[in-house]
């Protein structure tokens, strides 16, 4: 069985249903190939327990691009967003909190409790930022110049940016050229005295990469995500694969689940694709929203410059992030808190507690105190998986049945002595412990354990990165490579649109968005 398409798309999470979205919303024809059962990848619910149902690996829905979300008109496919960022509870030594809240007056009342000083500052460090968005999402936007290209030579193309930033004034100009080298540390302690608001300011950036806050190149993180932040998307990943694939669906794109892609076809450019069961499709266009090292398995032996392959073979793409799920009798409920749900918490009480986790994996191991990012979704039903089923199931367990989701880092993809079952039951206990300490009357009915190389497993992520390769500074300015930066790669008609693309990983919609008009543009 064989078929002509337009264009096809490997990979259904969050990306490659936005890439299709696009083209088809272009009158593509377009055929989107998953290789699991179901769509989303890391956005999508997952059941991992009875009636329990989690709301994806990712957790946080601020990175959202809206321009994507306006242009596929998500809006009449169910999407929702919130009305501000969600207030986060940071958590530090037992008994020691503080709820950050996503409306800046809140939180700023709440931060001059505790450090009057810092409460006047953080109003001028959320402008700080703010000042520079601008110019940061021009180049987060927009698809990367190729440095190596005669286009970077070109005055008519280096002149918008300039422009940007010479609109920033001296100081400005000055300002923003100085923080991308800095680590996350030097720069918040400019801003800052409280450890425990320096913690959770730093680590979202620093999230499943191999960075700590004493790390360069931290701030550049720290400026890409408040270049693209927003307020976040009600119902978290699950909700939002299902408005794209509803716009992809509206468009004519369709969708394929359990077609494992076997072969990229290729005559001097595209063909098509063959899948695993042997059936082939034919189209002069494939954008892969997979991670590059997984498109290199697609590739016949020499079909890019030898070069490039190289470059991609040594693409650095370490694991430092692991998920503890939770099944739970009644919604978590935070010490101090119990009458406030609270839906998002992070522990840490200083950024050297963060870096001091991150010095573990540097050596295979995970510290005694690992950093949490805990996820609490309620159980109404407002993030649903396929079947329009509730995270929990009301009376499944108990009436108000409940769902936790935590992010351990950091955890090494390469532990030692090794991942199994014994270490795996270890790091959820260890995660158990520290949630316990913070949480009043946890009744844990089931836990699952995923680590990073259960994520390389499930989702075809070279070393369980779940941003598709490390987000540092060389990676980030040259993503994944030289010779394939703008989402087009040496073989005509083969593109990239996944999380190893610019501007990288987490729920942005950015890659597919911006690999879709390289392709219309071509």
């Amino acid at each position: 069985m064989s078929g002509r398409y337009d264009a096809i798309v490997i990979g259904a999470g969050h990306n490659g249903l936005t890439t299709a979205a696009l083209l088809a919303r272009q009158g593509r024809r377009v055929l989107v190939l998953e290789q699991k059962e179901h769509i989303g990848g890391l956005a999508a619910a997952e059941e991992f327990h009875p009636g329990f149902w989690s709301c994806g690996v990712f957790q946080d829905t601020t990175l959202v691009s809206r321009r994507v979300a306006d242009e596929l008109e998500l809006a009449r496919h169910g999407l929702r967003w919130r009305t501000a960022p969600p207030d986060v509870l940071a958590l530090g030594a037992p008994g020691d909190s503080l709820l950050l809240a996503g409306e800046v007056a809140r939180a700023t009342a709440a931060i001059r409790q505790r450090q009057p000083q810092d409460g006047e500052r953080y109003p001028r460090y959320i402008a700080a930022l703010e000042g520079l968005r601008e110019v940061l999402r021009s180049f987060l936007d927009a698809a990367p110049l190729d440095p190596t290209s005669n286009e970077a030579l070109d005055p008519r193309v280096l002149w918008r940016p300039g422009l940007r930033l010479r609109r920033l004034g001296r100081r400005g100009l000055l300002e923003f050229l100085r923080l991308p080298p800095l680590c996350t540390a030097d720069w918040l302690d400019e801003w800052f005295a409280d450890d425990l608001l320096k913690a959770a300011l730093s680590l979202p950036p620093l999230a499943s990469t191999f960075m700590g806050p004493r790390s360069p190149g931290g701030t550049a993180l720290l400026l890409r995500q408040a270049g693209l932040a927003g307020p976040g998307v009600e119902g978290g990943g699950p909700a939002l694969v299902a408005a794209i694939a509803g716009a992809a669906r509206t468009h004519g794109a369709e969708i394929r689940n359990g077609a494992p892609v076997a072969e990229v076809r290729m005559a001097g450019k595209v063909q098509g694709v063959k899948l695993a069961s042997g059936e082939t499709f034919d189209a002069p266009v494939v954008a892969a929203s997979c991670h590059p090292q997984q498109l290199l398995a697609l590739l016949t032996l020499r079909s890019l410059p030898g070069r490039l392959t190289e470059r991609l073979q040594h693409y650095r793409s370490r694991g430092t992030t692991a998920q503890v799920l939770f099944a739970l009798r009644a919604p978590l409920r935070f010490k101090g808190y119990e009458n406030l749900p609270v839906e998002f918490a992070r522990t840490g009480a200083s950024m050297l507690d963060i870096e001091r986790a991150f010095d573990a994996v540097k050596y295979g191991r995970i510290a005694e105190r690992p950093v949490l990012e805990i996820h609490a979704p309620s159980s109404n039903g407002e993030a649903r998986p396929p079947g329009d089923r509730a995270v929990a199931p009301a009376g499944a367990v108990a009436p108000a049945g409940a769902v936790a989701s935590v992010l351990v880092h950091y955890a090494p993809w390469n532990l030692e002595p090794g991942w199994d079952a014994k270490q795996r039951d270890r790091l959820g206990e260890r995660v158990q412990e520290m949630v316990r300490e913070r949480a009043s009357g946890l009744e844990v009915v089931a836990r699952r354990v995923f680590a990073p190389p259960d994520f390389e497993a499930l989702y075809a992520l070279p070393g369980g990165n779940l941003h598709h390769g490390d987000h540092a500074l060389d990676q980030l300015l040259l993503r994944p490579a030289a010779g394939c930066v703008g989402y087009r790669t040496p073989i005509p008609g083969l593109y990239l649109c996944g999380s190893g693309s610019h501007p990288g990983g987490g729920l942005t919609c950015l890659p597919g968005a911006l690999a879709a008009r390289s392709i219309l543009a071509d």
